[in-house]
């Protein structure tokens, strides 16, 4: 237990993180949805109207910052507190100190971080201090609190959501490390937008990470006889331990890439399609992007020939959601070998774009009256519905009813390939449709 030492360090050799720690709600960055002007939080914050509460979200985002600005802010004795370090014998001792405060007048405001690491006996303790208010808690986890957090104290707090940080509020945070004297302001640092955002990718929403990473990257930067500091692409894949830190995810290598992946399983080329899976991969692209694209192919590349590459395509999507990076590579390459080496057809592609054309270039004809549905006693006196031959009350589940509209009566669509599955569906669609022009009885 410690009262306010986390938020005053401020020793020159402190991590950037930390001597980078903001002291104002107009210093942080991110959560908008929590402390933009007019924001609940902010309100509560600037008020010093606090009450008990939870910052529930990943880690790096900002909780334990949030907390030390309430510290700032508040009239309220602050004390910290640990959740690792911290047992009941401490948790009592300090109870008994914010109960005196009590009824002297003054509040006790309490910050729990990792909160969700106290047992169930532990975070009991607190309970009916929080209950009679001689304490506002204000409890920081990664955990979701609706199953790490007792009931009966969850119930008195408010449980705040904070969001990872977007790419663009941590490239903000890197751009003022490099300016401010708390930071790199005093030295003369050279960096590329693409080197920072390379950093605010591989963060994937941890400010601290985001912070230590840069630190590193300038402490093994090239130092010029004047003094300056040139961080080099070199430099950086040493930091990160990557080498396509400099994937740009919304530039042309991104679109390279994935049209790599998707011309290279279209060709039946596995070896070339992990290949460039991998590539995105390794350069912080999002696995989940990747499986929708898979999907995509599925359908449009494979499609009817092997109508299992869909399943296998969506059963990677979950696999990637389920295990998430770094083990989900191997689900996106069993994904990708699957659809490299199945049959393909793009008959349901092709089918598509010309109905797309004929909607958007003719006019909008209307549907055939006998497959409208008629709910209504007027729909059935217009007709709605009159002449509906329904499939299965004929032998062969099939009818010689008109469905598409009177104007494409003899448009083909879908074109069945010979290719794998799909030969089979072109040998019974060619059988159907000589049944209904009356070729064959």
């Amino acid at each position: 237990m410690e009262q306010m030492s986390l938020f005053d360090d401020r020793k020159v050799n402190a991590p950037l993180a930390s001597r980078l720690r903001p002291k104002s709600l107009a210093d942080f960055v991110g959560q908008e949805h929590l402390l933009g002007q007019g924001k609940m939080l902010r309100q509560l914050i600037e008020r010093d109207q606090i009450s008990s509460m939870i910052f529930w979200g990943p880690p790096g985002v900002g909780k334990t910052t949030l907390a030390s600005i309430i510290a700032g802010q508040t009239k309220a004795e602050f004390i910290n507190f640990s959740a690792v370090t911290s047992g009941i014998k401490e948790i009592k001792e300090v109870m008994a100190q914010a109960e005196n405060a009590r009824r002297m007048g003054i509040r006790t405001v309490m910050f729990v971080d990792e909160i969700h690491r106290f047992n169930k006996a532990q975070q009991d303790a607190f309970l009916p201090f929080v209950e009679k208010g001689s304490i506002l808690l204000i409890g920081a986890t990664t955990e979701n609190p609706s199953f790490e957090v007792n009931a009966a104290l969850l119930s008195r707090c408010k449980v705040f959501v904070l969001k990872a940080l977007t790419e663009q509020n941590l490239v903000r945070l890197l751009k003022h490390a490099l300016k401010v004297p708390e930071g790199f302001g005093s030295q003369r640092v050279h960096m590329t937008e693409q080197q920072l955002a390379a950093i605010a990718r591989v963060a994937n929403g941890d400010a601290r990470t985001a912070l230590n990473t840069l630190e590193m990257a300038v402490l093994n930067g090239e130092i010029a006889p004047d003094g300056a500091i040139t961080v080099t692409n070199e430099g950086m894949e040493q930091c990160v331990s990557r080498k396509s830190l400099l994937y740009d995810k919304n530039g042309d290598e991104h679109y390279n890439l994935i049209s790599a992946l998707h011309k290279s399983m279209r060709n039946s080329d596995p070896d070339a399609a992990i290949y460039w899976m991998q590539r995105m991969l390794e350069g912080g692209e999002n696995p989940l992007y990747i499986a929708r694209r898979l999907i995509r192919f599925a359908s449009e590349d494979v499609g009817m020939a092997d109508s299992g590459a869909l399943q296998v395509a969506v059963a990677a999507y979950q696999a990637c959601h389920f295990n998430g990076m770094p083990e989900c590579d191997v689900n996106l390459a069993h994904a990708v070998t699957y659809l490299s080496m199945a049959p393909k057809s793009n008959a349901l592609y092709l089918a598509c774009e010309e109905t797309k054309k004929d909607i958007r270039t003719g006019r909008t004809e209307p549907v055939p009256l006998p497959i409208c549905n008629a709910p209504t006693r007027l729909m059935e006196e217009l007709e709605y519905g009159k002449g509906y031959e329904y499939a299965h009350d004929y032998e062969n589940k099939l009818t010689k009813m008109q469905c598409l509209p009177e104007a494409l009566a003899d448009r083909t669509y879908y074109r069945p390939t010979t290719q794998g599955k799909e030969r089979e569906v072109k040998e019974r669609l060619e059988e159907i449709r000589r049944w209904k022009k009356g070729e064959t009885e």
